[in-house]
């Protein structure tokens, strides 16, 4: 088996970078770490260091994705409010007792499904 430990930097294809950056950045709060003007990229922080979003424009056609970030059980109910104040639609705060987890579920301006996913400590 190969030693991974986790994911590191995830790719997500945009219709448009400004849009887009300010979801991820104005909404979910992402760091900026570097611009690649030529290819019209954006790398953002993810948790500080525990991984990268890279905001790709892609004006062509796209299936759209899912992906999850990680949280704290305790931000989750939080975390709901603050984005149906900024008008996002959401679903949850729902418990999948198989994972253990707590998710919050919505989708970011070209159609993504979002997740926030909190990990459930069980004794």
């Amino acid at each position: 088996m190969l030693p991974i430990r986790g994911l590191y930097e995830v790719a997500i294809r945009v219709k448009d970078l400004p849009r887009a950056e300010a979801f991820y950045k104005g909404v979910l709060g992402l760091e900026e770490g570097i611009r690649d003007d030529r290819r019209n990229w954006l790398f953002l922080r993810a948790g500080g260091d525990a991984g990268m979003v890279v905001l790709q424009e892609d004006k062509g056609e796209w299936p759209t994705q899912h992906f999850a970030f990680a949280a704290d059980e305790a931000d989750m109910d939080r975390a709901a409010i603050m984005l149906r104040e900024k008008g996002i639609e959401v679903e949850g705060p729902v418990t999948h007792d198989w994972m253990p987890a707590r998710s919050i579920y919505f989708d970011d301006p070209d159609g993504h499904a979002l997740e926030l996913c909190a990990p459930l400590i069980r004794s």
